[in-house]
């Protein structure tokens, strides 16, 4: 029989608290890309799935709604715009910089049921809202039992 010992210097919650550490520093690496998803994508997104459609909310405070543009395709939803950043005065270097400014696109793939070409936008308060609705083929629908 194997005995198995634990040194009292180890703390396995800690080890596991650096591994993800480790992991977090490793997907941030531009070396490591993970496409139009990966960290960094801009602008940030939730999609939430519901029986009428998806709803997609986009992050994006700052921007001007004129200059947003969300378009549909098959089944691609593309958001795209230019975030622009301006300071205050003349000629400041910069200390720290983390906003990044330009020109972003990016590409939801939603699946087949959904008609993007057919989405709806609003952006309040820097959330973009979307509605992107489920075709007529895939909505649930009830139906009626016959007696013979």
């Amino acid at each position: 029989m194997a005995f198995l010992r634990i040194d009292s210097d180890v703390d396995p919650f800690g080890t596991l608290l650096s591994l993800q550490e480790e992991l977090e520093r490793f997907m941030r690496n531009p070396a490591f890309a993970m496409g139009p998803s990966g960290f960094g994508a801009y602008p940030p997104v939730n999609i939430f799935d519901s029986p009428e459609g998806a709803l997609v909310v986009a992050e994006a405070p700052g921007l001007d709604a004129a200059k947003l543009r969300v378009t549909g395709t098959g089944r691609t939803l593309t958001i795209s715009g230019e975030r622009v950043f301006k300071p205050d005065g003349n000629g400041l270097g910069y200390h720290r910089r983390e906003l990044s400014e330009g020109k972003f696109s990016r590409s939801i793939q939603l699946p087949e049921d959904y008609e993007p070409a057919n989405a709806e936008a609003r952006y309040e308060a820097g959330l973009l809202i979307i509605r992107v609705p489920r075709g007529e083929h895939a909505k649930p629908r009830q139906i009626t039992v016959q007696t013979a």
